[in-house]
């Protein structure tokens, strides 16, 4: 289980980011976060893992306190944990399978490492979650000769290789067209359903969320706002919608569209 204590981030520049955020994450859950940009969603995630030192606050996953682990002890809780982002951070002139290995990095010498160095297992491991993402086809081409969608699939394949308890997505089909969209949650979905992997995943649109969260938490100005299951987020009020997306907001768009509305918006706007 993963327990967020008043959780507060400020910035050197005086933005308060987060601002006493508390919930927890059941193991296995897929977990989403939903709000306008700048409501907190990226500091959040970036905090569990410790890209970002909070302010204030705890972390607490597996009974250790993340906030306070350093050197090793840091180095093997990122092990656990991967990382997807929505511009994919890949190595655009290393091959595909370079990438992926890369998953590996926190497990190696850090000498062959910087040679890149891999065992036969773990090339076999890089070869099988590349299949895994449907593109075992790719492993020697450069990364930037891949479309988008098959970039977040090698974004995805690198954090398997860490073999996670748990994966952060930070809006990770936010530069995809919603039938890619799909595509990379359902296989999300699938690490969750099948590997038993914890996803806590940001994302904008109501319509991904209705369809691939088991619990949703609202953020705005760093605050929560709004917690429910899938089945609540269906039964949203436009109150509620407001108390995240701000009075001016209208569900007249994306965001509040569900199925094959959502898509034919998402369509025309492309």
């Amino acid at each position: 289980m993963l327990e967020v204590k008043n959780l507060t981030k400020i910035y050197n520049d005086g933005t308060v980011a987060l601002d006493d955020v508390s919930f927890t994450v059941k193991d296995n859950e897929f977990l989403v976060i939903i709000g306008l940009s700048g409501s907190g969603k990226s500091t959040l995630l970036r905090c569990i893992n410790r890209l970002i030192d909070p302010t204030e606050g705890r972390i607490i996953w597996e009974g250790k306190d993340v906030t306070k682990v350093q050197g090793t002890q840091l180095r093997n809780l990122r092990r656990q944990v991967g990382m997807i982002f929505q511009h994919f951070n890949l190595v655009k002139r290393s091959s595909v399978i370079l990438n992926v290995l890369s998953g590996r990095l926190g497990y190696v010498n850090p000498w062959k490492s910087l040679l890149y160095r891999f065992s036969s297992e773990d090339r076999a491991e890089g070869a099988a979650a590349l299949e895994m993402v449907g593109i075992e086809d790719q492993a020697n081409k450069r990364a930037d000769e891949l479309s988008g969608g098959q970039q977040q699939r090698v974004g995805i394949a690198r954090a398997l290789m860490q073999n996670p308890k748990m994966i952060l997505a930070d809006e990770p089909v936010a530069s995809l067209d919603p039938v890619l969209a799909h595509t990379i949650l359902g296989y999300l979905e699938k690490l969750n359903k099948e590997r038993d992997i914890t996803i806590i995943c940001s994302l904008h649109y109501l319509d991904l969320v209705q369809r691939y969260a088991t619990r949703i938490i609202g953020l705005r100005d760093g605050k929560i706002v709004w917690q429910g299951n899938n089945k609540d987020i269906r039964k949203m009020t436009d109150s509620q919608f407001k108390d995240i997306y701000g009075e001016e907001a209208e569900r007249v768009n994306a965001g509040s569209l569900v199925g094959e509305e959502a898509e034919k918006w998402h369509r025309e706007k492309l």
